[in-house]
């Protein structure tokens, strides 16, 4: 299992490929607010674990098992993204909210937020009674 610190970095690896077909260590640096040092010694942490691939001066690439998890974790960060967005969380709180607590959940708790997204999206009224009911406690 990726450490919260690993997951940070391959789930930024995974959208700068997706995004950009690459990762330099440069972008990963910039996207996590890091030296470029401290990405070279993760990028080589990663790759002793089998999250990618890395060849000195000319690049990585996520292995099968880097793109899962990749993947994985850019998924659960979308979802709490929606979920924060569902209950009425502000807007310009969503990330860092999200950045804090990402981390800190089981997978089976993720997968219960998810059904409840999906509670929510099937049913609009529902969001909107939730809001409702949080309006009314703020006025209490």
């Amino acid at each position: 299992m990726p450490t919260p610190s690993m997951e940070d970095y391959l789930e930024r690896i995974y959208r700068l490929i997706d995004e950009k077909g690459y990762a330099r260590v440069s972008d990963i640096a910039e996207g996590l607010e890091v030296h470029p040092s401290s990405v070279t010694k993760m990028i080589q942490k990663l790759d002793k674990d089998h999250y990618l691939i890395y060849e000195k001066y000319r690049g990585l690439v996520l292995t099968s098992k880097g793109k899962k998890i990749g993947k994985r974790l850019v998924d659960r960060h979308h979802l709490l993204e929606t979920f924060l967005n569902i209950i009425g969380v502000q807007e310009d709180k969503i990330y860092g909210d999200v950045e804090g607590i990402e981390h800190h959940l089981s997978w089976d708790f993720i997968t219960c937020i998810e059904s409840l997204v999906e509670y929510f999206n099937r049913d609009p009224s529902r969001a909107e009674e939730l809001n409702k009911i949080r309006l009314e406690m703020d006025t209490e």
